[in-house]
């Protein structure tokens, strides 16, 4: 049987990485609302990050009163818009 070819997630340098974890920080010390890029997901993902869960690596992003849990490795892109 041929198995299908999923897409795999990009890597990232740990720069990169720490990086958007730095920037992660300081949205939710801040409580400013950041645009985040994720892998597979067509739009981005806006609103303000509440928690950051290391034990289960969720970035925990809050928009209009519900609360969506990112991976932070499928985290591609943080901004501002």
């Amino acid at each position: 049987m041929a198995m299908t070819a999923t897409p795999k997630r990009p890597t990232r340098d740990e720069f990169e990485l720490e990086d958007w974890g730095i920037q992660l920080l300081e949205a939710r010390d801040d409580g400013d609302e950041r645009a985040l890029t994720v892998w597979g997901m067509p739009e981005k993902v806006r609103g303000r990050i509440t928690v950051l869960d290391s034990r289960t690596r969720l970035v925990h992003v809050e928009a209009n009163g519900a609360i969506r849990k990112i991976p932070f490795l499928d985290i591609m892109k943080v901004s501002y818009e």
